[in-house]
């Protein structure tokens, strides 16, 4: 992975010590609250619902055990032992004290982290596919395309005030894992007929308000122009984009506005005064960067390894495990595994500080001493041999890192909703435990098989429940939590919207719901159709019927209870 040089480690021991300086002077009283706002955002940190949240940068999910024992160290002495991985692939803490987060700024700084720009309205998190360097049907690595942009990024002093927050992902493999075309930018990398990589630009995605899937500015750009050319979309954006409304200041706003074509035009005028200028990437400079991402030390290995195949025939309970959780890997002998964090009663994406260390020594033992963090909220070991994978999940079980359901309806993305959150609607987090608790048999998870369900506890969209096969968001009735289900959304490369089935549910009619919704795809599919495959088939009527089929029955029982209540 990659590490510092002495100039990362300057920029961030001098913005340790600058915001260290600003919270003292505000806490003298010398720097007033609206002072210290934006100069706190620029360090990630949010006054939400009950204080300060901070948000920690991962740079394309790459973790070393070294620093997710640092973060277990900083949420057990400054928070209370848990951390938040979110959809940016970061790592949320929701209990530090004001006054100990420049302490916690320079306990990061020495494992080579930060929180620069995970707040604000400049360039975010750079994101890609938590299985960058190993997957099979992978084209190229796209950590060093990403580690260049969080280069280029990082302050750069003339989007550091955008109109809006602006968010890229990069994707490399036949598979988009990366949701690219939910984003301001997404890039696809690909080759050329000469054999030369580049890449398909996408732009003027984003979820929110209003969601969108981002268009194609150009099909094919040779990877020197990259940086050149999004700065040609960010001084379109920075010009035109709206500030005088921040729901329409996203970029997909001005392209939606523009039209695709008329801003791409204006995106061509811009780049002709930078093509081939300073910002054009040479070779060796690709080279420099790709450098750091070198393949590990892999074992000559048999592609089948007759031990693990044993253990699974064997052992149905880790061999639903391997099922859902073991990746293929490009490496023959070798899998990419993934720990949930979705076990029953866990917030999802959550994890304590003793997984954390559980994690970093299964990095260290078992994965060269990296793992990664994926959109989905669970983690990735990336290396693991085959034969090691029964000790890991041993391990993992006895962590509660091993529920088998990676891919299924309780693999739940969800963000921490209105517990947590000072935007938030409605609580997430109780939603996606009540879910839980009503598809609580694996047996019949397996039998319904690949379901995505994400939760938003606001139109933020932090859970992206826009692109999820059902979506919940909660919005706010009257001073009542209740909950707007979408369907028919999707990931990967038919990336789709869903489409919003009716009026609201009330909270605790929510799992009957989801049941409603599984219950038409078990009748209704076609051996081998997954859940999104039989709604695009028989359409969403069905599924929007049988939703709505009980909810007067439903209604009338909880009425009944606030009576017997009240007496």
């Amino acid at each position: 992975m990659y590490r510092y040089d002495s100039i990362d480690q300057q920029i961030i021991d001098e913005r340790v010590a600058q915001y260290r300086d600003q919270i003292a002077r505000h806490l003298a009283g010398d720097l007033s609250t609206d002072e210290l706002r934006p100069l706190r955002l620029q360090n990630g940190l949010y006054i939400q619902r009950h204080g300060p949240m901070l948000r920690i940068a991962i740079p394309y999910g790459m973790l070393a055990a070294t620093q997710l024992r640092k973060l277990a160290e900083i949420s057990q002495r400054y928070d209370r032992g848990v951390g938040h991985f979110t959809t940016r692939q970061n790592m949320q803490l929701n209990w530090p004290q004001l006054e100990q987060t420049p302490a916690i700024l320079g306990e990061l700084a020495r494992v080579e982290m930060h929180a620069v720009q995970t707040s604000g309205n400049c360039i975010r998190n750079i994101t890609t596919d938590q299985f960058a360097g190993v997957a099979p049907d992978e084209l190229t690595d796209p950590r060093p395309y990403c580690e260049l942009l969080r280069q280029w990024s990082t302050f750069h002093p003339e989007f550091a005030f955008l109109p809006r927050k602006f968010k890229i992902a990069v994707n490399a493999a036949a598979t988009d894992r990366a949701v690219i075309r939910a984003h301001d930018i997404g890039l696809e990398l690909l080759r050329d007929e000469g054999g030369e990589i580049g890449v398909r630009i996408f732009v003027g995605g984003g979820l929110g308000r209003t969601p969108i899937l981002g268009k194609v500015i150009r099909e094919f750009l040779p990877r020197r122009h990259l940086l050149s050319y999004l700065e040609a979309i960010l001084r379109v954006y920075n010009r035109y984009g709206r500030r005088d409304n921040m729901y329409k200041a996203r970029i997909k706003i001005l392209v939606q506005a523009l039209g695709i074509d008329d801003f791409r035009r204006q995106v061509e005028a811009e780049w002709a005064h930078l093509k081939d200028g300073p910002t054009t990437v040479p070779d060796t400079e690709f080279a420099r960067i790709a450098a750091h991402f070198a393949p590990p030390a892999w074992e000559n290995l048999p592609a089948v390894d007759e031990l693990h195949a044993a253990r699974a025939a064997g052992d149905l309970a880790f061999a639903n495990w391997v099922r859902r959780c073991v990746h293929p890997h490009r490496t023959p002998g070798y899998a990419a595994v993934t720990l949930s964090l979705k076990a029953p009663g866990a917030a999802p994406g959550d994890i304590s500080d003793t997984q954390m260390l559980v994690v970093a020594d299964l990095a260290d033992r078992f994965s060269f001493g990296e793992l990664r963090v994926t959109h989905e909220q669970n983690v990735v070991l990336a290396d693991v041999r085959l034969r090691d994978l029964h000790e890991v999940w041993q391990i993992a079980r006895r962590h509660r890192l091993a529920t088998a359901n990676i891919g299924l309806l309780t693999d739940i993305i969800c963000c921490p909703g209105g517990d947590l959150c000072a935007l938030a609607n409605a609580r997430s987090v109780p939603i996606a435990d009540a879910v839980n608790e009503k598809f609580d048999d694996l047996d019949y998870l397996f039998d319904i098989g690949d379901i995505s369900l994400n939760i938003s506890g606001c139109m933020n969209s932090c859970g992206h429940h826009h692109v999820a096969n059902i979506g919940i968001l909660g919005v706010d009735k009257n001073d009542e939590e209740w909950y707007q289900i979408t369907v028919g959304g999707q990931q990967g490369n038919a990336a789709a919207i869903g489409k919003v089935i009716g009026p609201s549910f009330h909270a605790h009619e929510v799992p009957l719901v989801i049941e409603a919704l599984v219950t038409v795809y078990v009748e209704q599919r076609l051996p081998s159709e997954r859940f999104i495959d039989t709604l695009q088939r028989v359409g969403i009527e069905p599924f929007k019927a049988r939703a709505y089929a009980g909810r007067d029955r439903r209604r009338g029982a909880r009425q009944e209870n606030r009576e017997v209540v009240n007496v």
